[in-house]
Formats: structure tokens, C-alpha cells, sequence
């Protein structure tokens, strides 16, 4: 998938910056749409699961790339 609706870098920051942005992000968006948000904050691979699981949004990938940051894409709920 490479048709986001917003794209989220938080490379540098550290929790909970990342989570409280993706917070502000969602709220910005439709229901449906997808965020992809960049990471290099260790935390966010438990912070932004739990984040999606508690609030209903999808999780619709999580990866960690070759340069050892993390992308994550959401979609927030309908």
C-alpha cells in the first residue's frame, strides 16, 4: 500500500511524543482513512498496538526497516 492519507514522522522523538501526535493525527482524520507513521522510539512497537487496540482502531502493519526504524500503518475506525 503506498496511498496514505496522512504520513506521521516522529524519527527523533521519544515516547509518548510519538503516540500524543498519532492522537492529534486520528483525531484529523476521517473514519477509514490511513496513516503511516515513521518511528525510530523502541517503545512505539508497544505503545501504538496497545494505542490502536484500546481506541479500535487497525493496526494494518508494523514493521521494522533495514535503518532500525519502525513504520506503522493505522487506519482509524469508520
Amino acid at each position: 500500500m503506498t496511498d496514505f492519507h496522512h504520513q506521521l514522522d516522529t524519527t527523533g522523538l521519544i515516547c509518548p511524543e510519538p503516540v500524543m501526535l498519532l492522537h492529534k493525527t486520528i483525531r484529523q482524520a476521517a473514519g477509514g482513512e490511513y496513516i503511516q507513521i515513521l518511528a525510530t522510539d523502541p517503545a512505539t512497537t508497544r505503545d501504538i498496538p496497545n494505542f490502536c487496540r484500546h481506541l479500535g482502531h487497525t493496526l494494518v502493519s508494523q514493521e521494522t526497516l533495514d535503518d532500525g526504524s519502525y513504520r506503522y500503518v493505522v487506519q482509524k475506525k469508520s
